[in-house]
């Protein structure tokens, strides 16, 4: 698996080997030794699927206790996902990193804690996938707003998307409760 740095330190992309043939392909999503090997040693403790019409907007989430890591990928459509660094002690604070993901193009995305995640789905639907290395702890998720003009995400959509909400009741990132 090709491990990819981006422009934010500690966010990176993961390309796998993809075997195809006449029948299809075959991938490995995780190997853990192999991915120790490269340095990433994430523990993962739960699974999470979610399934998406065209337009809908999840996010921007993240825990104010138990953070959690997350390595994205879609198995069926596209996104562009989008990680927040929310780590007040780094200098990439409040600079957000927006890639497309899809069931073509393979790639996955790792978001360390202390970064909040959003997606917007870009084809008819989408079927997202990720691995957390914490659980979810509703009573600790917090919503930084989706259009917060000082952040100016790129969300490449027109109008306004599809939303819970939760998410539409987000705070702007200089008003959130970053951490406990």
């Amino acid at each position: 698996m090709e491990i990819i740095n981006t422009e934010i330190p500690g966010v990176l992309l993961l390309r796998p080997k993809v075997f195809e043939d006449h029948r299809g392909y075959f991938l490995e999503s995780y190997n853990e030794r192999a991915l120790a090997f490269a340095g990433f040693t994430p523990r993962f403790l739960q699974d999470n699927h979610s399934h998406s019409r065209k337009g809908v907007l999840r996010g921007l989430h993240y825990q104010i206790t138990q953070p959690q890591g997350k390595l994205v990928r879609v198995v069926s459509g596209e996104i562009l996902d989008v990680a927040l660094d929310l780590r007040r002690d780094s200098a990439f604070f409040g600079k957000w990193l927006g890639r497309r993901l899809s069931s073509e193009n393979k790639l996955m995305m790792w978001i360390p804690p202390r970064f909040a995640h959003g997606f917007l789905v870009l084809s008819e639907s989408a079927d997202v996938v990720y691995k957390t290395t914490d659980y979810y702890a509703p009573e600790f998720e917090r919503t930084i707003l989706w259009n917060d003009p000082d952040l100016a995400i790129s969300w490449q959509v027109t109008g306004n998307p599809v939303m819970s909400q939760k998410d539409m009741a987000g705070k702007r990132l200089r008003d959130a409760e970053l951490e406990l």
